[in-house]
C-alpha cells in the first residue's frame, strides 16, 4: 500500500469548491474513492426518523465526503505541498515550502 499525502488527524485547508478557504481536521478518509471527511466543512442535512438510538428523530447536521484533490495540508497556518523522501531506508511524508523541505512525521 502506497503512503498517502493527507492523514487523519492532519489540518487542511479546502482549496475550491463552496467551502473554499475553510480550514479542518481530517476525520476519516475513503482511500477507494479518493475522498476525506473534513471537520465543518461541507455540511449535509439528513432527515432521520425516530429509532433507539435517536428517540426524537428529527433534522441531523453531518460533514459530508470532499475530494482529496481539493484540500491541501497546513503546516504553521501555511498551506504546503506534501512529498516523500527515504531517509534511513524509511519513507517519509515532507512539507515542500519556498524555503526548503521539512519533516512532517
Amino acid at each position: 500500500m502506497s503512503m498517502s499525502k493527507i492523514k487523519v488527524g492532519d489540518t487542511v485547508r479546502v482549496i475550491t469548491g463552496k467551502d473554499k478557504g475553510r480550514e479542518g481536521k481530517v476525520l476519516s478518509i475513503d482511500h477507494a474513492k479518493n475522498r476525506v471527511t473534513v471537520e465543518g466543512v461541507n455540511l449535509i442535512t439528513k432527515h432521520a426518523k425516530q429509532n433507539q438510538q435517536n428517540p426524537n428523530g428529527g433534522i441531523i447536521h453531518k460533514e459530508g465526503t470532499v475530494d482529496m484533490s481539493n484540500v491541501m495540508l497546513v503546516l504553521n497556518g501555511k498551506p504546503v505541498r506534501v512529498g516523500f523522501e527515504v531517509k534511513d531506508g524509511k519513507k517519509i511524508r515532507v512539507a515542500k515550502t519556498a524555503d526548503g523541505t521539512v519533516a512532517i512525521d
